[in-house]
């Protein structure tokens, strides 16, 4: 795991470098993240919010994972949007590169968080004319709160897949793209300062851990950021065992006891335990 000494000096050089620059800035340990826990995608509480999703964060004076509950986020500027943060195998550590705003969405790893983010690209919604247009057929939107919306099928969604890091034989196996590392060269603006307050609310809380009480953290997803007791928090429930990604044939289905959808496909709530079946 990251020493103390080195996790002081990450935070000390975080601080130092302009905000373009923090996204570059990531620590390393030795254990994997575990995989990404199953919940439903809490309604956009209101018009412009992007969608970021949850993530697994390490804690060092707990030398283990807490969950960050995704949540609905103001963009720093209209046309903004949101690139996540990923695990990375890196020689014999675990690398956590820091999620960042910008005019697209780069590359965060491959990682099937779901709700539009399925490895490459955002498929919840687009910016459209100054305004953000969700795509109900993705995000979970209410036609009371929003009216900007479309509909568009998810594309390539990759079901069945929780792996929560990038590299070695079971992680994901994407690699950036030309135009991805150039876009990640240009530098941008690292989490906003309620981002980092929602992460260090989780941090706060033992029943995030990843081995906290019933063996899963309590709060998966929150309507806005820190909003962990809020009516419309959504709780989460394990993830069934990692299996190494195949490829299915077109139209095959899905192996018996995998949910047709990935982590958070869809604004479905989560299906009650019970005899496998699949998801809509």
């Amino acid at each position: 795991m990251k020493s103390p000494l080195l996790a002081c000096l990450t935070l000390a050089v975080a601080l130092l470098l302009p905000p373009a620059a923090v996204s570059q800035v990531s620590l390393s340990v030795s254990i994997a993240p575990p995989p990404l826990p199953l919940y439903a995608q809490p309604p956009v509480p209101g018009e412009g919010y992007i969608w970021m999703p949850g993530y697994w964060a390490w804690d060092d004076a707990d030398a283990g994972y807490y969950w960050v509950p995704g949540t609905w986020v103001l963009p720093p500027d209209n046309g903004d949007l949101w690139t996540p943060g990923y695990w990375g195998l890196e020689g014999a550590g675990y690398v956590w590169h820091l999620g960042y705003w910008g005019s697209r969405v780069g590359f965060y790893g491959g990682i099937n968080y779901g709700f539009g983010y399925f490895g490459s690209g955002y498929q919840g919604g687009r910016w459209d004319h100054g305004g953000f247009r969700y795509n109900r057929a993705v995000s979970n939107v209410g036609q009371r709160v929003v009216r900007n919306v479309y509909s568009a099928p998810p594309v390539n969604p990759r079901s069945g897949n929780r792996v929560s890091f990038n590299g070695g034989h079971a992680g994901a196996a994407a690699r950036p793209s030309a135009g991805e590392r150039q876009f990640l060269s240009g530098g941008h603006p690292g989490p906003k300062d309620e981002q980092l307050a929602h992460e260090a609310a989780a941090r706060a809380m033992p029943t995030q851990r990843a081995t906290g009480p019933h063996g899963v953290p309590q709060v998966a997803a929150t309507p806005r950021p820190s909003e962990f007791t809020a009516p419309r928090v959504e709780h989460m429930r394990a993830a069934p065992p990692m299996r190494p990604e195949a490829p299915h044939a077109p139209g095959a289905r899905p192996p018996q006891g995998e949910p047709h959808r990935g982590p958070g496909a869809g604004p479905q709530r989560p299906q009650p335990e019970g005899p496998p079946r699949k998801e809509r």
